[in-house]
């Protein structure tokens, strides 16, 4: 899907980005005249999958290592999905027109929603959340420093004017592809949001209106320490702890 508003020229160049961050054998997903470069770290298809959604200014390649080898060990192979011009990736970021790429990344992985825990961390809680909307039954959600209202984000470096539209147009277009109180409340599977009580960028009332929108069972969990960029860093015994939690609960339902 395209917006001739969320996908402008000059919102692109404000909000989002991307730089190139090389990796080994990346997992390739092609696009329409583009190709995404994302990561699979298969282990056992015996185990549910997260597909991965980063953050703004982050790549794949963040991810790598560390991260990758904590979800291993809570028992889940891991699909770090990269966004269109980040990365290993080409193309051109877009707000709307990237909520495609969400499918493609699906289809690509071969995997069945039953299969699936969407994880999206800032930015890519609203790829996250499509998912969870387009694939209401996949096991899981994971929601870390999201956005429950990504008009906020996106007045914070443009006007209407700048988009050759008005306020209501703007509105509209947030409404139609980036509706996060009817994707969140559409989604049946296990629901977990984590948030710090200090982020800088987003506050802890987004976390609190997702989880008020999602479904249960849910939880949501808010950190006293870090802020949007360090949440993981200062907290990650109980990051992972309520990920490894998260995973049983899951693993427990399918039983």
């Amino acid at each position: 899907m395209t917006d001739p508003i969320l996908d402008h020229p000059i919102l692109t160049s404000r909000y989002f980005y991307p730089w190139s961050n090389r990796f080994a054998t990346p997992f390739s997903v092609q696009g329409n005249g583009f190709r995404l470069g994302c990561h699979y770290r298969h282990i056992s298809d015996d185990l549910p999958t997260i597909i991965h959604f980063h953050g703004n200014g982050e790549t794949v390649a963040d991810y790598l290592g560390a991260f990758e080898q904590r979800i291993a060990g809570i028992g889940a192979n891991l699909f770090l999905a990269e966004f269109r011009g980040y990365g290993m990736s080409t193309g051109e970021p877009a707000l709307a027109s990237m909520l495609d790429d969400v499918e493609l990344i699906i289809a690509a992985s071969g995997l069945t929603p039953d299969r699936i825990i969407f994880f999206g961390r800032s930015l890519g809680s609203l790829y996250a959340l499509h998912g969870a909307a387009l694939y209401p039954d996949a096991a899981g959600l994971i929601i870390e420093s999201g956005l429950a209202d990504p008009l906020e984000r996106i007045l914070v470096r443009v006007t209407p004017g700048d988009l050759d539209t008005t306020l209501e147009g703007l509105q509209q277009s947030v409404h139609t592809h980036l509706n996060q109180q009817a994707k969140i409340s559409a989604f049946n599977g296990q629901v977990l949001i984590m948030h710090t009580r200090n982020d800088d960028l987003v506050s802890v009332s987004h976390a609190e209106r997702l989880y008020d929108w999602a479904n249960e069972p849910k939880e949501l969990l808010i950190f006293d320490r870090g802020d949007h960029n360090t949440i993981l860093a200062v907290n990650q015994e109980a990051y992972f702890s309520a990920l490894d939690r998260f995973m049983m609960s899951i693993q427990r339902n399918k039983v």
